[in-house]
């Protein structure tokens, strides 16, 4: 199987990826072969803490409304970058709510540049010698940020090989679509599911998103959650207790 030139700066040999996966999962292997190939090109002047304030940006609004607003934030800084935590811990939440932002998210970017200055958050030269385990443990203590950010982070930013978003929509319903289900899996299933892509879940992710962008919305749009089963009620469990006699 012929694979395009590897995207700068990946955490991993893709071609040994895709190997792995084609000879251990058939779906994957066909899915592979008629879709793009992986394309993830981390090669990025943000830092961990620019990628960050990003995302607490983007979260819960429109891509162009975040886009704007995000603007407006780096219009606070100097030299066409974001606002340093330094410069960040001296703007006057007024101003950052004059931006846009809402209460919850200057208050998050306050955290984040906080905990910047602290150490928390690492430079990338940093961040690339920390395993994943330390950087979700230390990038979810900031306010605002779960872990669905700090698994984009290590996927996109830092090209990691085994991230595998549980909680994500695409990842979720690819993988229906991929593997002919109805429902949507839960995050337990899947992660049980993608021990087969170890140590190449963040590939097999990639997929899943392709498997979500071909089926279209109108398919996708009906995969649901699977529906939560009631419990039965033993024998006798649905008689009344008759009233104590006092």
């Amino acid at each position: 199987m012929t694979v395009n030139t590897p995207p700068n700066n990946l955490a991993f040999e893709l071609s040994d990826a895709v190997r792995q996966l084609s000879e251990r999962d058939e779906t994957l292997r066909a899915l592979i072969a008629e879709t793009v190939p992986f394309q993830i090109d981390v090669a990025d002047a943000q830092s961990p803490y620019e990628v960050l304030m990003e995302s607490i940006a983007y979260q819960s609004i429109s891509g162009k409304a975040a886009a704007t607003i995000f603007g407006r934030i780096k219009a606070l800084g100097s030299d066409g970058r974001p606002p340093t935590p330094e410069q960040m811990l001296k703007i006057r939440a007024a101003k950052l709510r004059k931006a846009g932002l809402s209460g919850a998210k200057v208050l998050a970017m306050k955290d984040l540049a906080t905990k910047t200055l602290a150490g928390i958050v690492p430079t990338h030269d940093e961040a690339v010698k920390l395993s994943d385990e330390e950087l979700v443990e230390r990038l979810v203590s900031v306010r605002g940020i779960g872990a669905w950010t700090v698994e984009m982070f290590l996927i996109f930013r830092l090209g990691r090989p085994d991230v595998l978003p549980i909680h994500d929509l695409g990842v979720k319903k690819g993988w229906a679509v991929a593997y002919g289900k109805k429902h949507m899996p839960k995050p337990k299933e899947l992660l049980e599911f993608g021990e087969r892509w170890r140590p190449y879940r963040t590939v097999a992710s990639w997929y899943m998103w392709r498997a979500f962008e071909r089926a279209g919305y109108k398919v996708t749009n009906k995969i649901r959650p699977r529906p939560v089963r009631r419990k039965k009620n033993r024998k006798g469990g649905g008689k009344k207790k008759g009233r104590k006699q006092r």
